[in-house]
């Protein structure tokens, strides 16, 4: 084609170099100092502010990972993860940053960073100090009452068949009189379930006997039976006023927790009710008064919450759920991943990543 070879050959050459830097400028468009469009969603203690002036542990990862790279970039806030989510679904983003959760879903329209953080869901209560009444309510209820009913029937049923049976053989100890002569005998069937035995009243008939024998064996089980209905209407008591300690718990109970969050499917697949609500202080306030029985949402989220309010009447669980990493999302044609990657690793090994977040929130919890 060419007559000439060195021609040919610095034809070639320049179309290489062209291609080549065709190339570059493509994986590079992205990164141009012009075209970071960062939106910014979430909550605190991630994200903070609006606009420009926004600040929390994601930001400031993000400022770090670009200030390394040298980029520029612009930020648009969002109300909520999933306007953010998208708005770059649409193309209008270049990556969205804040705690946002790198679920099975998301990864089928998104593509993720690698974690900056793991976290998880749990659970914040009431922690509730019992009162005198409180206390004492218990032995007010109405099943305790209607076993004390049944118990006094039943001990004067016995009381009376001893009397009918002593009554022309004893009459020191079960008179005629049918009140004195079953008071009696209630008292002799009481001291003898009772194991006193203060040998003042006793049977001395063969009948009276038999009814007094198979009176002791009856009453260990009763007696027995009773006590232990006692002591579990006293321990759920208790526990009504206790925080909740798992999700166990929370079945068929309303439960407070942030609309269209994952916490919101966890609640369902474990029988309990979601209240639907958009902030976190909003669910808090549902929780003080008392129109929920917990709140249930990312455990940073709520650590921060009570670390900066200081309620000491919440309680949050030890439990953990739902164990999750946030990390940044881009489109799934975007170029910037393996970037922010080696970035977000450099960060981690210089432990960067770690004092950001110590500033937030208290490790040791």
């Amino acid at each position: 084609m060419f007559q000439n070879p060195k021609t040919s050959v610095l034809i070639f050459s320049i179309l290489g170099l062209l291609l080549f830097t065709t190339s570059l400028q493509a994986r590079q468009l992205r990164l141009d100092i012009d075209t970071l469009l960062v939106g910014v969603a979430g909550s605190e203690p991630f994200v903070y502010g609006e606009g420009q002036e926004v600040s929390g542990i994601s930001v400031e990862i993000w400022e770090e990972l670009a200030a390394k790279q040298g980029w520029n970039y612009y930020f648009k806030s969002y109300t909520t993860v999933d306007d953010a989510l998208h708005s770059l679904e649409q193309g209008a983003l270049d990556l969205v940053i804040g705690p946002i959760s790198i679920t099975s879903n998301r990864v089928e329209n998104f593509r993720f960073s690698q974690p900056f953080y793991n976290s998880s869901l749990a659970i914040v209560s009431r922690s509730e100090k019992q009162g005198f009444w409180d206390k004492i309510k218990p032995f007010f209820s109405i099943k305790l009452l209607i076993a004390v009913f049944v118990f006094l029937f039943i001990l004067a049923i016995v009381g009376t068949v001893l009397w009918l049976a002593e009554r022309n053989h004893s009459k020191d100890q079960f008179p005629n009189d049918p009140i004195d002569g079953i008071g009696n005998g209630m008292w002799l069937a009481i001291v003898t379930m009772s194991t006193t035995g203060y040998g003042d009243k006793a049977p001395v008939t063969l009948t009276g006997r038999i009814i007094a024998g198979s009176w002791m064996i009856i009453s260990i089980i009763f007696a027995t039976s009773m006590v232990a209905g006692i002591a579990s209407t006293l321990t759920l008591a208790s526990l009504g006023k206790s925080p909740v300690s798992n999700i166990e718990q929370l079945v068929n109970k309303n439960v407070a927790t942030i609309s269209n969050s994952p916490s919101q499917t966890f609640l369902e697949e474990h029988y309990a009710k979601p209240v639907e609500v958009f902030t976190l202080e909003e669910a808090i306030s549902k929780l003080r008064k008392k129109e929920v029985a917990a709140v249930v949402y990312d455990r940073p989220q709520l650590l921060f919450y009570l670390k900066n309010h200081g309620d000491e009447d919440l309680f949050m669980a030890k439990a953990e759920y739902y164990k999750q990493g946030y990390g940044f999302a881009f489109p799934l044609e975007s170029n910037l991943v393996y970037e922010v990657n080696r970035a977000l690793l450099e960060l981690a090994e210089d432990q960067d990543t770690d004092e950001i977040i110590d500033r937030y929130l208290m490790r040791n919890e």
